[in-house]
């Protein structure tokens, strides 16, 4: 029998408008900067996500399979509120070009203003739509938690300290 996955999600209170944050997070270029696993590398593109249906590009290195890039496509766009992306396999990734490229997985940052100048950023990771062995082997996403944890630090320093 399947088992069905709810998303991780993991919460800080930063002290910037949500503006500010978003436009981090709408910025690839801004990832390997903000990222607490250690895996985003760069953006190989280059431009400021706007709306729902644009991909960005990432280099990324997992020990498991070296040097690869991920397709990122633009799920959810709430100005200021909200963004998603799916992950899918791309160049020098083993699961490229197959039927699986696009895994399953959702990552989303949401953001509710906290008075005039903080934000509540919550970073979700939903793999419910990934095949029952990936979800397992991740534990359903809870092996991401400290990554999560990391990457709001993070934000928060670049949001608060530049």
């Amino acid at each position: 029998m399947s088992v069905v996955s709810e998303p991780v999600a993991v919460s800080r209170r930063i002290a910037a408008p949500a503006a500010v944050i978003f436009g981090v997070l709408a910025d690839p270029g801004r990832h390997p900067e903000l990222d607490g696993s250690g895996m985003v590398r760069a953006a190989v593109s280059p431009s400021i996500v706007t709306a729902v249906g644009d991909v960005f590009v990432m280099k990324m290195y997992y020990s498991a399979l070296g040097d690869y890039e991920t397709n990122n496509y633009v799920v959810e766009f709430e100005p200021n509120r909200r963004i998603t992306w799916e992950p899918e396999a791309a160049r020098r990734h083993r699961a490229a070009g197959s039927a699986t490229a696009r895994w399953g997985h959702r990552w989303t940052f949401d953001l509710v203003p906290d008075g005039p100048n903080a934000t509540v950023v919550t970073e979700i990771y939903d793999c419910s739509q990934a095949p029952e062995k990936q979800r397992l082997g991740m534990e359903n996403g809870r092996v991401w938690i400290t990554s999560m944890t990391k990457t709001l630090a993070r934000l928060d320093d670049l949001c608060t300290k530049g």
